[in-house]
């Protein structure tokens, strides 16, 4: 920079002009608010030049500065070229979805311009809609484009997953004449960010087998939370692999994906490795990953130790303490707990919400303070509960076989989702355990009433690669005849070490 100052002074000290040749050279450092000055010496600035300095804010930001170049541009009667509006539709995409006033007039200015036919101008329309969240005006724009490539189509499928429309993103994936790396990344994305975990790992696992297709560092942090949420820690060692592979561990949101990953499996010693090995680009989430990890697989004591630490470093926010309340549940430390919680306001002026008022629920309910968690509900928590902090409550009192507040949580919960056959076992299930056979046939006549019917739970395993489901008694696997066959054997042997056990002791 010190040598392009040098290079402008002697400019000014010469009389020639160089000052198209500096700017361009100092974009390309990123200086352009400097860029920006000399550009505003230049009493006739070139369309390239106009084009440049808003590429660079449209890419850098302040994106409000391409409109301010754009009306610039207009009031000296310059005519935008399809190569413009490619960096003002990004800018626009950047803007809140309620300001939508910016958008219209570069859009109404486009058309006025004739670049309509221009393909990657349009895309960029198409993309500008769909960040925005308008995915109807998005899908107006891509079907009007008659000569579509993979960008544009890409575009439409992200808007729609992004949006949560995943039915109508599959549905257009499939339909794509060709993909790209960008498309089946969309895809992952949007089931992972969507909570559709089996879905994400499939997609996945469906990339694999295309040929010359190398996931990015964008795909890699997408599935590997899709894998620590299933458990799927094999198909996760083996994203590691190819991570590992192509340098993506120095991007760290990949490094903390699989960090996560690693924390909800279980394998607190590799998340730990990671950990510290990630030195000072460890961030809020490494650290968020660590508590959490610790605090639900019964490391407390670490968990805590873990929260002051990061002190030290960062400040804690709202999933921060929602690990550290977790870890006083699983280790029964109510008293910490409370301080904890009452510390967040004062302390680090983090308001509480209802996850947190979740976890003091859960807290006091594991501790048989159940009357002081329904009192915190009722009378405490400045939110309405919603049906998480009911059923918390509920298998809390089916813990400690109280009667009165399941009575009392389960009427909220019918209320909340009564369609929820869950709420009705439970119920059902302390009644009987207080032998309350009334209260059984009660609940029974009540879900009989409503139409209400026990869903089939189901499970998750991984094996060989592959993440399988199944429910009781489930015979839709093609090697089902094995399976229970291995079961019935594995019933024996079991069942034979028993009574070797038993004969043992006596």
């Amino acid at each position: 920079m010190n040598q392009l100052k040098q290079l402008h002074a002697f400019t000014l000290r010469t009389g020639e002009d160089h000052t198209e040749v500096l700017i361009l050279k100092i974009l390309e450092i990123r200086e352009i608010g400097y860029a920006h000055k000399l550009f505003d010496l230049i009493p006739e600035p070139t369309l390239f030049l106009y084009n440049r300095l808003i590429q660079a804010y449209s890419v850098h930001g302040p994106h409000r500065q391409c409109f301010s170049l754009y009306a610039q541009m207009c009031r000296r009667r310059y005519s935008p070229n399809p190569i413009l509006f490619t960096f003002l539709f990004p800018a626009c995409a950047s803007l809140s979805l309620f300001d939508q006033v910016a958008p219209a007039m570069i859009h109404a200015r486009f058309i006025m311009s004739g670049c309509e036919a221009d393909l990657y101008a349009s895309t960029a329309l198409v993309d500008m809609y769909a960040k925005l969240g308008l995915v109807e005006s998005a899908r107006k724009q891509f079907d009007q484009i008659h000569l579509k490539d993979v960008p544009t189509w890409n575009s439409m499928v992200a808007g729609y997953a992004r949006c949560g429309d995943m039915n109508a993103a599959v549905e257009l994936f499939w339909l794509m004449p060709s993909r790209n790396v960008v498309s089946w990344t969309a895809m992952v994305s949007g089931y992972s960010q969507n909570g559709n975990h089996v879905d994400a790992l499939r997609m996945f696992l469906l990339m694999e087998k295309e040929t010359d297709l190398v996931p990015n560092e964008v795909t890699i942090a997408s599935v590997l939370p899709a894998c620590a949420n299933l458990g799927a820690l094999e198909i996760g060692q083996r994203i590691e692999i190819i991570a590992r592979r192509n340098g993506y561990l120095e991007n760290v949101f990949v490094s903390n994906a699989l960090l996560e990953m690693y924390a909800k499996c279980g394998r607190l010693d590799v998340a730990t490795s990671l950990f510290y090995g990630l030195g000072n680009r460890r961030n809020l989430c490494s650290w968020n990953s660590m508590i959490m990890g610790f605090a639900i697989h019964g490391g407390y004591e670490e968990a805590l130790r873990l929260f002051q630490d990061m002190q030290e470093r960062n400040k804690p926010d709202e999933i921060t303490f929602v690990g550290a309340l977790m870890a006083c549940t699983h280790g029964g430390l109510v008293a910490k707990g409370r301080e904890l919680f009452e510390s967040m306001e004062r302390d680090f002026n983090v308001t509480p919400k209802v996850e947190h008022y979740g976890c003091m629920v859960d807290l006091l309910g594991r501790a048989g303070k159940l009357e002081e968690a329904y009192e915190l509900i009722q009378n405490i928590m400045p939110m309405k509960p919603d049906s998480v902090i009911w059923g918390t409550l509920l298998g809390a009192c089916s813990f400690h076989k109280n009667v009165g507040v399941a009575e009392k949580a389960a009427a909220r919960l019918f209320e909340l989702e009564p369609w929820n056959p869950g709420n009705y076992v439970i119920l059902s299930n302390i009644y009987a355990s207080a032998e309350s056979w009334y209260g059984v046939a009660k609940v029974r006549t009540l879900m009989k009433d409503c139409k209400i019917v026990k869903t089939a739970g189901h499970s998750f395993f991984e094996e060989g690669g592959q993440i399988h489901k199944f429910i009781v008694e489930d015979k839709s696997h093609p090697r089902s005849d094995e399976i229970y066959a291995l079961l019935a054997d594995l019933f024996v042997k079991m069942r034979s070490n028993v009574k070797e056990m038993e004969l043992t002791v006596s």
